[in-house]
Parts: structure tokens; sequence; C-alpha cells
């Protein structure tokens, strides 16, 4: 790969649209599960210092997050691989990527067992991420347009022809020059269409 090319975009991935909530009772113990977008470490514990101040009282604040290929779980006190695990492999499960679960409980005097710490913690995080909302990420390609003035006209109704989000523009002496962003899908597409509205004069490249 030469130096100057594109870096390679990242993969598309399903995250939450917004935060949610699920909450359930096990043999007297609450569970209140919390979950959100996370697109950094520090976005996801930012979170779990938000639930711990807005639930100080709470028995365990148990929590995982999965951003790409990092991964952090931790069990807050309940025994080792009976709370973070179960919660992560229920965002694994889902399908899902940047995202944060919390689950905190209040303990409510009934011993639940390893089996039954495991079932709650994750069966809780489970079904808040099954009823969340979610988002589809597509990452854009960005394209440099270059086109002399006489065929502008043509580069905008192309613009608005296809799914664009329009970068700044420069109007130098021999026309204008302005960077594009385009699902990846479109980039040939949308080439070929300048191509054609322009007679081959618009020039355009991989940002």
């Amino acid at each position: 790969m030469s130096a100057d090319a594109p870096a390679p975009l990242p993969a598309p991935f399903t995250t939450l649209a917004a935060p949610h909530r699920h909450d359930a009772v096990v043999s007297n113990s609450e569970f209140l599960a919390f979950a959100a977008r996370a697109d950094t470490p520090d976005d996801a514990l930012a979170q779990l210092s938000a639930l711990r101040e807005r639930y100080p009282d709470a028995t365990h604040h148990c929590w995982a997050y999965v951003i790409g290929p990092a991964y952090r779980f931790h069990d807050d006190g309940e025994p080792g691989g009976t709370a973070g695990t179960p919660i992560l492999r229920a965002i694994q499960g889902q399908g899902v990527d940047h995202v944060m679960v919390v689950v905190v409980r209040y303990y409510g005097g009934v011993n639940l067992g390893t089996g039954g710490l495991v079932r709650a913690y994750g069966g809780t995080a489970a079904e808040c991420l099954r009823t969340a909302p979610r988002l589809e990420i597509r990452p854009r390609q960005a394209v440099t347009v270059h086109v002399p003035f006489e065929h502008v006209g043509a580069v905008y109704h192309a613009l608005d022809t296809f799914d664009t989000v329009r970068g700044a523009e420069d109007y130098g002496a021999d026309g204008l020059s302005m960077t594009v962003q385009l699902y990846p899908d479109d980039v040939d597409t949308f080439t070929a269409t300048l191509r054609d509205a322009t007679r081959g004069a618009a020039v355009t490249s991989l940002s």
C-alpha cells in the first residue's frame, strides 16, 4: 500500500440508538440493567461512574463493555465469573458493538448461588439489550472532487442524487474542489455519474 493510500474503512456494526433500562426481581434481589452506546473506554467508565453516583447504596455495580476488539468486565464483589462474564456474553450474544452494560443489584437477603447469579446477571443484561432500540453504523468514504467552473451545476445535481455529507468547498482559479462523504457502495456509481455529467472533466480521488 502506498504512503498516501486511504486507510481502510472500519466495518459496519450495530449499536444502541438510545440508552435503555430493564429491571428484574430474582429471589427478592433487584437487578437494574442499563445499556448504552459507548465509543471509547472512557465513555463506558463515565457511564459506570454516573450510575454509581445515582445508586450509591446498591450492593453491586457489575458491568461489561465491548468496543470493537476491546472488551472489559467486572464482578464488583460478586463471586468470580458470576456477573461480569455473563454480562459480556449477553452483549456478544445480542450481536451489538460499542456498548456498555451495567447491572445494579440490591441484595434481597436470599443467596442465589453461582448458577443463580449467572442467570440473573446474564438474563437481565440480555433482556435489556434485546428490547433496546438499535442503530446500524455504516462508515462513509471521503471522496475529493475537482471540477471546472462550467460543470459545477452538474456536480451539485449529482450530490442531490446520492446520500452524501458535504464537506468544505474551495473555489480556486481553475474550478471547484470539495470533499464529500459517501457510503462505500455508492462511490463507483457516483464517480461514473460525475464523469458522464461533466464529459470527463470531473476528477475524483479517495481521501
